[in-house]
């Protein structure tokens, strides 16, 4: 319906640009008080152009999609026949929060092994994966002589999950990893960390969101971990696609890591113009099936605080 409405919209204003001109066209003709020929050509011409017009318009109306057409359930969208995977997650409809539900990351482990061998720390001993990756450890780790702290994980808003009023990182389900808690580091929880970190990377979906409907960005998770004490933040603005974020959050500590020198800001947005200038999204025989240019893929990062620091 939107469609032909757009369609009829613009069909009228061709066809009153059309009399409008043909009418001016008398007027000048009645004003030089002698009758003018008519140029049969370029009447011709004119029509096919609008005729050519109207058809491409309605065309477009036809082919016209809406956001709803690309956006399927759990927060993935389809390009160019591909569906593509973000970080987010399906509807829930428990009462009570069910981490279950979440989608598996396992492209998260290689995005975190990167980025602590670019940072030369021990995949073994500092890297925490699967079952480690709980509340517990994160809650009793000493975490004030770490230089970089970083998340690879669901970024949740309330709502997203029955029962969540505020912020949280969603870690390993206590029921999977063995351990007491709900498995969510929540704004409340971080606020009790003791950090001294350079900066916290938050590689999941729009952890730069406010602590509620209204409130300003990085009210949440951003405030928490400022409290807590880091130096800056690398947040998202929106949900972001797990391929492009593991490839561009590991070329950002590749180029930090082999420029001591390149503030955080700068790797950023290195690393972004990489990702947008690079293959994209390729098959197993190394062919492109969608490229990372449009700003969805490239665009959801932010550093906050102190970007120009190392």
């Amino acid at each position: 319906m939107n469609s032909l409405i757009r369609y009829g919209l613009i069909r009228l204003s061709a066809l009153a640009t059309a009399f409008g001109l043909l009418w001016g066209s008398a007027y000048a003709a009645g004003e030089t008080g002698a009758a003018q020929p008519v140029d049969w050509n370029a009447v011709l011409i004119f029509l096919a152009f609008v005729v050519v017009t109207l058809g491409i318009t309605y065309w477009a109306a036809q082919h016209i999609r809406t956001a709803k057409d690309f956006y399927a359930a759990g927060g993935g969208i389809t390009t160019r026949g591909v569906h593509v995977k973000f970080r987010s997650l399906p509807e829930q409809t428990s009462a009570a929060p069910d981490l279950s539900v979440l989608p598996r990351l396992p492209e998260t482990a290689d995005e975190l092994r990167a980025a602590a061998k670019a940072l030369d720390a021990s995949p073994s001993a500092d890297v925490y994966l699967g079952k480690q990756a709980n509340e517990q450890a994160v809650r009793t780790l000493k975490l004030d002589d770490r230089r970089v702290v970083m998340f690879a994980t669901h970024g949740l808003v309330p709502g997203d999950i029955a029962g969540l009023s505020e912020p949280a990182l969603a870690l390993t389900p206590p029921s999977i990893a063995g351990v007491a808690g709900s498995g969510l580091l929540t704004t409340t929880k971080i606020l009790g960390l003791r950090l001294n970190a350079q900066w916290v990377v938050l590689s999941a979906c729009n952890t730069a969101a406010g602590v509620g409907a209204g409130a300003e960005a990085a009210s949440g998770l951003g405030s928490a971990f400022f409290y807590a004490g880091t130096r800056a933040l690398l947040v998202t603005n929106w949900s972001v696609h797990s391929a492009s974020a593991r490839e561009l959050i590991a070329d950002l500590f590749v180029r930090q890591g082999a420029d001591p020198n390149l503030s955080r800001a700068e790797a950023l947005r290195q690393a972004m113009i990489a990702l947008l200038d690079g293959p994209g999204m390729v098959d197993s025989s190394g062919n492109t099936v969608f490229t990372y240019a449009h700003p969805l893929f490239w665009a959801p990062y932010s550093v906050i605080g102190d970007g120009g620091g190392t």
